[in-house]
């Protein structure tokens, strides 16, 4: 995994360049999002393993199946290409929107919840943690029936552990000291 961010961030980074030197944030974003659903379609990874098919055909396959004739965007599938890098293109794109966020002055709360959270729910959650932390949040939940109940949230390296695992976890902590 770390090896796989390692690898991916310049690339990002490099995009990131590319798309605010144009002012086009969001369409890159949304190409990087629809270039790593491809990416990561199963009959797309037998492809791009194929050694019967150049790294300019495999590229011109991606760029044919995103429908973008901007030349940018098909320079840097090019490249991505030519390095084998292709398979990296969703958590390429996860840092694109980390670095879009950043600039934009918002962070991710990542809620880890025993059980589904609806939307009304969620929207509650980030108006009160907003004021907590000090900037808007976007919410990415991720279910953990281990929580056994409440939540536990993270925002960057800042956690808020509200659910019975973790009061649990204080109580047992508590009892043996």
């Amino acid at each position: 995994m770390a090896e796989s961010v390692t690898i991916a961030r310049p690339y990002a980074d490099a995009a990131y360049q590319l798309a605010k030197e144009s002012g086009a944030q969001g369409l890159w974003s949304q190409r990087l999002q629809l270039l790593a659903l491809i990416a990561q379609d199963g009959d797309m990874a037998t492809v791009m393993s194929n050694p019967r098919l150049s790294t300019e055909q495999i590229a011109e396959l991606f760029i044919s199946l995103s429908n973008d004739n901007d030349a940018v965007l098909g320079n840097f599938v090019r490249t991505l290409a030519e390095n084998r890098r292709l398979a990296l293109l969703p958590e390429i794109s996860r840092l694109f929107e980390m670095a879009k966020s950043q600039e934009e002055g918002v962070k991710e709360a990542v809620v880890h919840s025993a059980f589904p959270i609806d939307e009304n729910q969620v929207a509650a959650l980030l108006q009160q943690l907003e004021p907590r932390f000090g900037t808007r949040l976007i919410a990415r939940v991720e279910l953990d029936p281990s929580l056994i109940g409440g939540v536990r949230i993270a925002v960057g390296d800042q956690v808020l552990d509200a659910s019975v695992r973790g009061k649990l976890d204080a109580m047992a902590v508590a009892l043996n000291n």
